[in-house]
């Protein structure tokens, strides 16, 4: 893995699962990381202890990101702190599922207001910061039920479905600017995300699997790192899956 000491880097959602280790990363390689969450202090309390040796490199953030004016005033901080910006993880997202007969307006469009809108509204003022430098690279955590749907997860599909298919858009509209934009797309992995499925729906997905074990989120995190370095400059627009041959 590249040294990524001098890069400044935001990870949504980074206080738990996916999201933690994808920051954890980033700080063991050097990297200065602004880490948003959204609502939980105490999930951030514990990210802040559990990665206290990288305290200078960490600053937690709370942000909802599905809010225009709240995205604005954190890219305004960091442009005022750090001049420039050459990461962006769009990780934060969230799930609740119902069978679409059933499910409510709210369900779905605060499902569609995370895990797109916020999307949106982040890779939209990233790419103004990183316009500046003409460099920087954006990552989507995306899923494969954007390809494959899920039975009572049609808000999610398509929040992530729209996610791959906003950084195919954006990729060709900033590649001159030598910016970056790309999903990752992980299969089952073993975070707290899952726990609310039951042990009969663990089985049942693990058995989809053709590794047969469900992913973790260190493998995750170190496909992000390989999307966000120097060396993967020709890649852009694409996705690459981490689902165990899902």
């Amino acid at each position: 893995m590249e040294d990524f000491s001098g890069r400044i880097v935001i990870v949504s959602g980074a206080t738990r699962g996916i999201g933690k280790a994808i920051t954890g990363r980033f700080l063991e390689y050097g990297a200065s990381v602004i880490g948003l969450y959204g609502a939980n202090k105490e999930t951030a309390a514990v990210c802040a202890e559990e990665f206290r040796n990288y305290s200078a490199q960490l600053d937690l953030q709370q942000c909802n990101i599905a809010k225009e004016e709240e995205v604005a005033a954190l890219f305004a901080m960091v442009e005022e702190k750090h001049q420039c910006l050459d990461i962006l993880v769009n990780n934060a997202g969230i799930r609740q599922d119902a069978v679409l007969a059933l499910m409510r307006t709210d369900q779905w469009q605060r499902v569609i207001d995370i895990n797109l809108t916020g999307t949106y509204l982040m890779a939209k003022q990233a790419v103004l910061l990183m316009m500046k430098k003409k460099y920087g690279r954006i990552i989507n955590i995306t899923s494969p039920v954007a390809n494959l749907g899920f039975p009572g997860q049609a808000n999610y599909a398509a929040s992530k479905a729209g996610q791959v298919a906003l950084a195919k858009s954006l990729a060709k509209e900033v590649a001159r600017k030598k910016i970056t934009v790309n999903c990752v797309s992980p299969g089952f992995i073993a975070t707290d995300f899952i726990n609310d499925l039951s042990s009969e729906q663990l089985t049942s997905y693990k058995k989809m699997v053709p590794m047969r074990r469900f992913g973790t989120t260190e493998e995750v995190a170190d496909a992000v790192l390989f999307l966000a370095g120097h060396r993967t400059s020709y890649i852009t627009g694409t996705v690459l899956e981490v689902t165990g041959g899902l």
